[in-house]
């Protein structure tokens, strides 16, 4: 992923990738010897796991399971990922 994506840009790429995660959850719970789906699955689940680790390393965590700190509670620091700098602000 290049180094210079947006907080837009990786947050639509995580938003994609959990849409095509969830039906092919659904498609494979009928269809469980459909390898190639089963690989669509791998492969969208390693982008969503990239890209979810890319945001969380710049942009700080999308939840707060992701939260890391064991000295303060971070995930309140925000802006939170559905948040602009602007609202944060305000």
């Amino acid at each position: 992923m290049a180094e210079n994506e947006s907080k837009a840009v990786l947050l639509n790429r995580l938003q994609v990738c959990d849409f095509i995660l969830v039906e092919l959850n659904e498609y494979l719970d009928t269809h469980p010897d459909d390898t190639e789906a089963l690989k669509s699955f791998e492969k969208h689940r390693m982008m969503r796991e990239q890209t979810a680790k890319t945001y969380t390393e710049r942009f700080g965590p999308i939840v707060p399971t992701d939260s890391t700190s064991t000295t303060r509670w971070s995930w309140i620091d925000g802006p939170w990922p559905w948040e602009t700098d602007a609202e944060r602000r305000a």
